[in-house]
């Protein structure tokens, strides 16, 4: 009896996700370099062949990871021009790997000062809207989200999942298809200026109790209360990230 092949989907599987670690890999690094300032606005990055062989890596591998920082917004290909890094007004600032790269180090008090400004433009806002729209369902999620920031604390991975959760069901409670889109963006600034925070001291104040205002306000249907809270959130969450860089420039 002849013996079947063995099927070869897996060892091409693994074939990807080897390649997409490594374009991935490089994208973060260039990112990284061009996010910080190391690459400037319209400088010319090495060419593939030159960067290919620098870097260890096939073309193919390296063409992709531009591929990747052009839909960030990050670069743009011309031909004959090469690959130049774009005008920081085309860089997708709330894609969550961009926003990533910029707190890899630590961010300038202007671009930190620039996010909050976003987030207070739109989270009180949503939470107003939230209030005169939600359903049993967005409530049950924030309570959800609330329980876990309590159980596992922002100091964990899963206690900042949980409020990331709550800020999506917020804006998903909003009911407005534009503010949704907002979300993974707005979920980003939330993880990564409590990453940012976290890693220069430990936070010295519970926020669990102005997310529970938040809460309470939108779980009443009280549109006025629900703004003020979100935007009393967003402020002290401002505030308590400008204490955390206190300690770093005093030893600086």
């Amino acid at each position: 009896m002849a013996t079947k092949a063995k099927p070869t989907k897996a060892p091409d599987a693994r074939a990807r996700r080897k390649s997409l670690r490594i374009h991935g890999t490089i994208a973060r690094d260039l990112g990284i370099h061009i996010v910080t300032g190391r690459y400037k606005p319209g400088e010319v990055l090495n060419g593939e062949i030159a960067a290919s062989d620098r870097l260890h890596v096939s073309r193919t591998a390296y063409r992709e990871a531009l591929r990747m920082l052009a839909a960030k917004g990050l670069v743009e290909s011309r031909p004959k021009t090469g690959t130049r890094v774009s005008a920081r007004e085309k860089w997708h600032m709330l894609d969550p790997d961009v926003l990533s790269w910029i707190f890899e180090f630590e961010p300038t008090d202007e671009l930190l000062d620039s996010l909050f400004e976003l987030r207070k433009i739109v989270e009180p806002e949503a939470a107003a809207l939230a209030a005169e729209r939600r359903t049993d369902a967005h409530i049950a999620a924030m309570a959800e989200a609330l329980e876990g920031m309590e159980k596992h604390t922002l100091a964990v991975e899963e206690g900042r999942v949980a409020d990331q959760n709550f800020h999506a069901a917020l804006l998903d409670a909003s009911g407005n298809p534009f503010l949704l889109t907002l979300t993974s963006g707005v979920g980003a600034a939330v993880a990564w200026t409590t990453i940012f925070k976290q890693r220069n001291s430990p936070l010295q104040r519970d926020p669990l109790p102005d997310h529970r205002r938040v809460f309470e306000a939108v779980a009443k249907g009280d549109r006025a209360a629900a703004h003020q809270a979100m935007s009393d959130l967003v402020d002290m969450a401002l505030e308590d990230t400008r204490r955390s860089r206190a300690p770093r420039r005093a030893r600086v």
